[in-house]
C-alpha cells in the first residue's frame, strides 16, 4: 500500500507532483489500477479525465475512490515499487503485467546421478544449481559451450544407463568427456569432475584460475619454461571462459548485490539490496544523519549486518532476478551494481562513493509542485 500521498473525490491533481512515481487508484467495485510513471500529475490528468484508449474512452473518475500515490526517482526503485503493489493486488499475475522476461540460467543437474548442464528459464526446487541471469539464451549457451570445454562432464541430454556396449559420441573420443555412458569412469569420479564444475561457478572461475597459475608458476620455477607457457595458454583461456558471464551472473544462492539510487528526500538516498536472489524493501539512507557524527562507512557496515534475506517461493524469487536482469541490461540503468558473493565481499568503499556521488547531485533539489 501507498502511504505517502492520498487523494479523494474531488481530486486536486494541482497538489501532485510532476515527478517519477507509482499511483494506485482505487475503482469502486472493481481492481484497483496500478501503474508507474515518470510524470504522475499529467498521467493522472489524462486517466482521470476521459483519456481515449483503443477507441474508448477511460472516465475512471467517475468510479474513482481515492488515488494514493508516492514519489520515486529512480528506474529500478519505480520496477520495484510498481511490482510490490502488483504482487499485493494481483500475486499471480504480478509479472506477465509487468511484462517480465523469466530469467535465463545455465543450470548444473546435481541431482542426476551423472550430472550434465542446460539452458533454462526456471528455477529449480530441486539441489541443482542455477547459474544466472544471463542477457539471454545466446549468452547462456555461449558461457556453457566455453566451461565445458574446461571440464570432461557430459553434454548428452539422455538419461544414462551405463554399458560398456554404449556407441558413446564425438566428445567421449575428442577426450572431452568422462564417458560415464561407457561405464569409463565410476561414479565417485565423475562426481569429483562435477565438483570442480560446480566450484567454477561459484567462485567465476578464480578456483581454476589460482589451480592453473600456481602449476604455471611450479613450471616457470623448474626452468620447463615450454610447459609453462602451456599452463599459461590454458589460463588465458579459462580467463576468457569466465569472462563470458559478465558481471552479474552467480550461483542463484549466492546472488547478492546493491545498487545506491537517489531519494525524493533531500539529504538521503535509497539503497536496493538483494540477498540469495530476494529483493529487500527499498531502504531509506540518510548521508548526514542529526545523532552523533559516524562514519557513512561504519553506518552501512551497521546496516547490512542486520539486514535479513525474505524466505518467499521460488517462483517469487525468479521473478525478483528477472527485475534485476531487466533493469541492468537494460540501456537506461542509472546507477551501478555492486554484487558481492558473501556478507564478509560487501564493497563498503565502493558502496561510500555511490553514496557521496548520488547525494551531490540531489542536494536541495525538490520536485515541482
Amino acid at each position: 500500500m501507498i502511504t505517502a500521498a492520498r487523494l479523494e473525490p474531488p481530486f486536486d491533481l494541482a497538489l501532485v507532483p510532476e515527478a517519477p512515481g507509482v499511483f494506485v487508484i482505487h475503482v469502486r467495485g472493481g481492481e484497483p489500477y496500478i501503474s508507474r510513471t515518470r510524470l504522475l500529475r499529467r498521467r493522472l490528468r489524462r486517466l482521470l479525465g476521459g483519456a481515449t484508449v483503443a477507441g474508448r474512452a477511460l472516465r475512471l473518475a467517475e468510479l474513482a475512490e481515492a488515488v494514493e500515490y508516492d514519489v520515486e526517482p529512480s528506474r529500478l526503485g519505480l520496477l520495484l515499487r510498481h511490482y510490490r503493489l502488483l504482487r499485493e493486488h494481483d500475486p499471480a499475475g504480478a509479472a506477465q503485467r509487468l511484462r517480465l522476461r523469466p530469467p535465463v540460467f545455465v543450470k548444473v543437474h546435481l541431482a542426476n546421478p551423472w550430472p550434465r548442464t542446460s539452458i533454462t528459464s526456471r528455477l529449480s526446487r530441486s539441489a541443482s544449481l542455477c547459474f544466472g541471469p544471463f542477457q539471454n539464451r545466446t549468452s547462456a549457451s555461449r558461457f556453457e559451450q566455453e566451461v565445458l570445454d574446461l571440464f570432461q562432464i557430459r553434454r548428452c541430454q539422455e538419461d544414462l544407463e551405463p554399458t560398456p556396449d554404449h556407441p558413446g559420441c564425438i566428445y567421449g573420443e575428442m577426450m572431452k568427456c568422462l564417458r560415464p555412458c561407457q561405464q569409463a569412469v565410476s561414479r565417485e569420479e565423475y562426481a569429483a569432475e562435477t565438483g570442480r564444475l560446480v566450484r567454477f561457478l561459484e567462485t567465476r572461475g578464480r578456483s581454476l584460475l589460482e589451480s592453473v597459475a600456481a602449476a604455471r608458476d611450479r613450471a616457470s620455477e623448474a626452468l620447463d619454461f615450454e610447459q609453462a607457457r602451456v599452463w599459461h595458454e590454458r589460463w588465458l583461456r579459462i580467463r576468457e571462459a569466465a569472462s563470458l558471464c559478465g558481471e552479474l551472473a552467480a550461483p542463484a544462492a549466492q546472488l547478492h548485490g546493491a545498487a545506491v539510487l537517489p531519494s525524493p528526500s533531500p539529504g538521503a538516498v535509497r539503497i536496493a539490496v538483494m540477498l540469495e536472489g530476494a529483493w529487500l524493501d527499498l531502504i531509506d539512507f540518510p548521508v548526514a544523519p542529526s545523532g552523533p557524527a559516524v562514519s557513512l562507512d561504519s553506518r552501512l557496515r551497521a546496516l547490512f549486518t542486520s539486514l535479513v534475506p525474505p524466505r518467499i517461493p521460488v517462483q517469487e524469487r525468479a521473478e525478483h532476478i528477472a527485475i534485476l536482469a531487466q533493469w541492468y541490461y537494460s540501456s537506461t540503468r542509472e546507477a551501478e551494481w555492486r554484487s558481492f558473493s558473501s556478507r564478509d565481499a560487501i564493497p563498503y568503499r565502493a558502496l561510500v562513493r555511490d553514496i557521496s556521488r548520488t547525494a551531490a547531485p540531489a542536494q536541495g533539489r525538490l520536485f515541482p509542485a
